[in-house]
């Protein structure tokens, strides 16, 4: 918890001072890497933001219309590590550090020590929509979404969609966490969209005329 304290004053201190802007930037940069290099995440900062952790990918071919022109390998978001690195591009990224303070963090609150992890269920794949034949190409395929299908905290508890949607306390975590979404995300899919989704969240940046698609 100390180390992330550290990343977010140097964050704070990174946007100050006008022609110190950049040298604060990397010194935020490096207070980012150590912060989650001392829970076991490793990598560089990425997408400009030394609250995401990871890898510089660049171009991910794929077969078609699959592909990501930017990619990322993301390990952590905010000092929270994800269960599997998630290869997407930024804007995925910046979303999901959006969501991660609007929607799980501000959803678990101080229980069980905050949020620890995201296990992720799915990011980049070359497939169509929910694996269906003829179907449309998913988000995956572009890199513009990532699947959450549980949350950890820092003591060991595991709040999962499969087990715990629409169940007491944990269930009504997780409605919080699925309405934030929406609008730091442009689709936003759960239990209630369909059985393709009932047992995690999937989150993607797909922009649409009308606004985000959340059900």
């Amino acid at each position: 918890m100390k180390g992330i304290l550290v990343l977010f004053v140097l964050l704070g201190l990174a946007g100050c001072g006008g022609g110190r802007v950049d040298r604060g930037l990397d010194k935020a940069a490096t207070a980012a890497r150590a912060a989650f290099a001392a829970m076991g995440i490793e990598g560089d900062t990425v997408c400009g933001d030394p609250a995401l952790i990871g890898e510089k990918i660049g171009a991910v071919k794929g077969n078609g219309a699959c592909g990501i022109d930017n990619a990322i390998l993301l390990r952590g978001v905010d000092g929270v590590a994800l269960s599997t690195p998630a290869t997407i591009q930024c804007s995925t990224a910046k979303a999901l550090k959006t969501w991660m303070n609007s929607g799980a963090r501000k959803a678990v609150g101080k229980r069980g020590g905050g949020v620890a992890e995201l296990k992720v269920a799915a990011s980049y794949a070359c497939r169509t929509r929910n694996h269906q034949r003829g179907a449309k190409l998913s988000e995956h395929s572009k890199g513009n979404a990532i699947d959450i299908a549980a949350v950890r905290l820092r003591d060991g508890t595991e709040i999962s969609v499969l087990h715990h949607w629409g169940h007491g306390k944990d269930g009504a975590m997780l409605e919080q966490m699925h309405s934030a979404a929406c609008g730091p995300f442009g689709t936003v899919l759960g239990p209630r969209s369909d059985r393709f989704h009932k047992d995690h969240f999937h989150f993607d940046v797909a922009d649409y005329r009308g606004g985000p698609y959340c059900k």
